[in-house]
C-alpha cells in the first residue's frame, strides 16, 4: 500500500514536493490557505493589467543545464517562451549633479568596454570580474543528488567540476557586495556594485553567479508571468492524481508519540497520512502549528538573529504610455533626498514589463517601484485602518512624484495604482515579516546547511526558502526535489522523476476550495 503524504504550502517548494511524490509512488494532498496556487510566486489582475509579484529571472530557462531539466520534470517549460535581456539594469551612480550611468550588460565584452569606459583606473579589477564571470559560466553548480546522500566520489566529482572556480569562490566567499565594491577606484563603480540588488550586505560571489547565468542565457523571464509559469506545475500535479485543498488553512500539525500523523484544519476538520511535510513559514510551522515543541540551539539562534530578505513596499502602476524603448530595468538617483518610513531615500528603482506583451494592453505598460521597506513600521498600523491606507497612499504619491520628475506628464496617463506592504504579503503568503526570500544570503549564510526535520519529531519535514538561505525558485524547487529523493531513500525505493508505468493513470484530481 502506498504511503500517504500531507503538504502544508502549495507555493513552489509545496507543488515541487507533491509532484516528484506523486512520480514516486505516494498519495499526496496539498493544503493551501490562499485560493490560488503558487505563494509569492502569483500575478493578480487590475483592470487591464496583470502586476507580476515575483519573477525577474529564472535559473535554468535555458536548455543544457541540470536546472532546465528538473523543470522540465515538472512539466513548466513546456509550450514556455522565455525573455533573455541584453541587460540587467542601469544604475545612477554618484550624486544627483555628477552622475553617471552605470549599465550592467549581459554580454561579458560589452560589460568590460563600458566598466574600463567608466573608470579606466580599475582596468586590472575590471579584467579579473569579467574573467571570473566568464569561467563561472562554464560550470553547472547544480547536482543531480542530495548533498545527504551523496559519497566520497560525489564529492570527488563535485570538487573536480569546481576546479575551473575553486580560487573565485575562495576569495570571494566571505565578501558583501559592499566589501568587494571597495576593490574598485572609481566612486562610480563602487556604488553600481552596491546598487545592483540594492542590497549591500549579500554575497559577492553569488552576485557574480548570477551575472554569469545572464551571460549565458540560463536566466530569463517566463512569458506569461508568474503565476501562469506556476500553474503549469499545478497543472501536471493534479493531471497525476494529486490532490489541492484551496482556502484551507492549517492551525497545528497533529503530533502523536512524537510522531507527526496529521494536521488540523482552522475549521476543526482533522487529515491524516504517514508524513507530514511543511512547506509553509518556517518560523509559524514551528513556533505555531508545532507550539515550539522541536526545536534546538540552532533553531532559536536562526528564528532570533539570522538576517531576513528585507519586505518590499511594492507599488504597481498600470500606464496608458509604452516604456518598450526605455531600459527595463533600472536606479535612478533623486534631486533632493525624501523621506519614507523615517528613512531617508536619495534613489528609487524601476521596472517595466513591455517585453511581454501578456501583461498589459498594445501600448500601454506595467510599471513597479519597488521600495525596501521595514516590517515593524508596517506593524504599528496594522490596527488602524485610516493610518494605514493614509501612509499607503503618501508613500505612493511620493514615488509618482518622483516619477514624474522623470517622465514629466506621466502622472495623468496612469490608468492603476496598486500598492502592497509586508503586510500584504504577510497576509497572503504567511511569510514572516513579508519577506520575499527568507534568510539572506549574505558571506556567514551562504553555504549554510539547514536540517529538514526537527529534533525529536518524527515522520515530519520541511521545505522552502526556510531551509536554504538564499531563498529563490529554482533552490527551493532543487530543495524540494531532493527531499523527496531523501523520502524515498529512507522507505527503500529507486528515486524516480516520472510515474512508474501505469500511475499517470490515476486520473486528473480536482482542485478542491474548501471555503472556511
Amino acid at each position: 500500500m502506498n504511503k500517504k503524504i500531507i503538504i502544508i504550502g502549495s507555493g513552489v517548494s509545496g507543488l515541487v514536493a507533491g509532484s516528484y511524490a506523486r512520480m514516486n509512488g505516494f498519495e499526496t494532498e496539498i493544503f493551501e490557505q490562499h485560493n490560488l496556487p503558487g505563494g509569492l510566486c502569483t500575478t493578480w489582475k487590475r483592470k487591464d493589467y496583470l502586476i507580476d509579484g515575483c519573477i525577474h529571472w529564472l535559473f535554468g530557462s535555458a536548455p543544457g543545464t541540470t536546472l532546465h531539466r528538473f523543470w522540465e520534470e515538472l512539466g513548466a517549460i513546456e509550450g514556455t517562451e522565455f525573455v533573455f535581456h541584453e541587460e540587467l539594469t542601469r544604475i545612477e551612480t554618484g550624486t544627483f549633479d555628477n552622475k553617471k550611468t552605470f549599465i550592467i550588460h549581459r554580454d561579458a565584452d560589452k560589460l568590460s568596454a563600458h566598466m574600463k569606459e567608466l573608470a579606466p583606473e580599475d582596468s586590472e579589477e575590471i579584467d579579473y570580474l569579467i574573467g571570473m564571470r566568464k569561467r563561472l559560466s562554464t560550470v553547472d553548480m547544480t547536482f543531480e543528488k542530495p548533498m545527504a546522500l551523496m559519497g566520497m566520489k560525489d564529492f570527488q566529482h563535485i570538487m573536480k567540476s569546481m576546479k575551473p572556480i575553486w580560487k573565485d569562490y575562495k576569495a570571494l566567499k566571505k565578501l558583501s557586495l559592499n566589501d568587494y565594491s571597495q576593490r574598485f577606484k572609481s566612486p562610480h563603480l563602487r556604488d553600481g556594485i552596491r546598487r545592483i540588488l540594492d542590497i549591500p550586505e549579500f554575497s559577492a560571489f553569488a552576485m557574480i553567479l548570477l551575472l554569469s547565468c545572464l551571460y549565458n542565457k540560463t536566466a530569463g523571464f517566463p512569458v506569461g508571468g508568474s503565476l501562469n509559469f506556476i500553474q503549469k506545475v499545478e497543472k501536471q500535479y493534479r493531471e497525476r492524481g494529486g490532490k489541492i485543498h484551496y482556502s484551507s488553512r492549517v492551525d497545528s500539525i497533529i503530533v502523536k508519540k512524537n510522531r507527526a500523523v496529521g494536521i488540523k484544519l482552522t475549521d476543526g476538520t482533522e487529515h491524516f497520512a504517514d508524513i507530514v511535510i511543511s512547506a509553509a513559514d518556517g518560523y509559524s510551522t514551528i513556533f505555531k502549528m508545532l507550539k515550539g515543541r522541536y526545536i534546538n540551539h540552532s533553531i532559536k539562534k536562526y528564528y532570533k538573529s539570522m538576517p531576513l530578505f528585507k519586505p518590499f513596499f511594492y507599488l504597481s502602476l498600470g500606464i496608458n504610455r509604452d516604456f518598450s524603448a526605455e531600459p527595463h530595468m533600472s536606479v535612478h538617483l533623486t534631486q533632493k533626498p525624501f523621506e519614507l518610513e523615517g528613512f531617508t531615500c536619495d534613489h528609487f528603482g524601476f521596472k517595466h514589463y513591455c517585453f511581454d506583451p501578456t501583461l498589459a494592453p498594445k501600448g500601454k505598460s506595467v510599471v513597479e517601484i519597488l521600495y525596501s521597506s521595514d516590517y515593524n513600521w508596517w506593524l504599528k498600523l496594522k490596527n488602524d485602518k485610516k493610518s494605514y491606507t493614509a501612509a499607503k497612499k503618501k508613500i505612493a504619491d511620493t514615488l509618482i512624484g518622483e516619477l514624474e520628475k522623470l517622465y514629466p506628464g506621466i502622472t495623468k496617463d496612469i490608468e492603476v495604482i496598486d500598492t502592497a506592504t509586508p503586510l500584504t504579503f504577510e497576509r497572503y503568503t504567511g511569510n514572516r515579516e513579508g519577506s520575499y526570500e527568507g534568510w539572506l544570503l549574505t558571506p556567514k549564510t551562504m553555504g549554510l546547511t539547514m536540517k529538514k526535520t526537527l529534533p525529536g519529531l518524527k515522520n515530519f519535514y520541511m521545505a522552502g526558502q526556510w531551509v536554504h538561505p538564499g531563498g529563490g525558485l529554482s533552490l527551493v524547487m532543487k530543495g524540494s526535489r531532493d527531499l523527496i529523493w531523501q523520502i524515498c531513500h529512507k522507505e527503500g525505493k529507486e528515486f524516480r522523476t516520472r510515474p512508474p508505468d501505469g500511475f499517470e493513470q490515476a486520473g486528473p484530481s480536482k482542485a478542491v476550495r474548501n471555503l472556511p
